[in-house]
């Protein structure tokens, strides 16, 4: 199991596909603040709930400084089915082989209906201008974050 982020730590690079298939990169977004929210999987009802809110508040991030970045392990053509099925204004990369979402301790063992299974961990990593990770939060429920990240971030 991956180790998880904690504040202070130097967030990991990466470069993935957006739903295009062009690459996007944490380092081209130096001197901004990123929200990297990671899903298990496109299409469906909690990860489109979570998407749509990122969606509906990314202006009022956006004019706080941050960009918002989702990531799964599905491929750019899903992504882009998903973006236009939902009308998503959010980037959206995927990492099929999930060496990113490892590297974010977003990927292992979870528990769902009770059940230990290997996946991805609803997680939102907070990475401040330089690169350091500001605020890790694991397990976190899809209904309801967005706006608990706005309180928390004080916005």
């Amino acid at each position: 199991m991956s180790e998880r982020l904690a504040p202070g730590d130097t967030a990991p690079l990466f470069t993935l596909p957006d739903a295009d298939g062009a690459d996007v990169s944490l380092a081209s977004h130096q001197g901004r603040k990123v929200i990297v929210y990671f899903y298990p999987a496109a299409l469906t009802p909690g990860c489109t709930k979570q998407a749509c809110d990122f969606t509906d508040n990314l202006d009022v991030l956006a004019a706080a400084g941050y960009d918002v970045i989702g990531v799964s392990p599905d491929k750019p053509e899903k992504l882009a089915k998903f973006r236009e099925k939902e009308s998503l204004k959010v980037t959206l990369v995927g990492d099929p082989d999930k060496t990113v979402l490892e590297a974010y301790g977003a990927f292992g063992e979870k528990k769902l209906y009770g059940k230990t299974v290997t996946g991805v961990i609803r997680s939102t990593i907070v990475v401040d201008e330089a690169g350091k990770v500001e605020h890790a939060f694991y397990n976190v429920k899809a209904t309801g974050h967005v706006a608990k990240i706005i309180k928390d971030l004080k916005i």
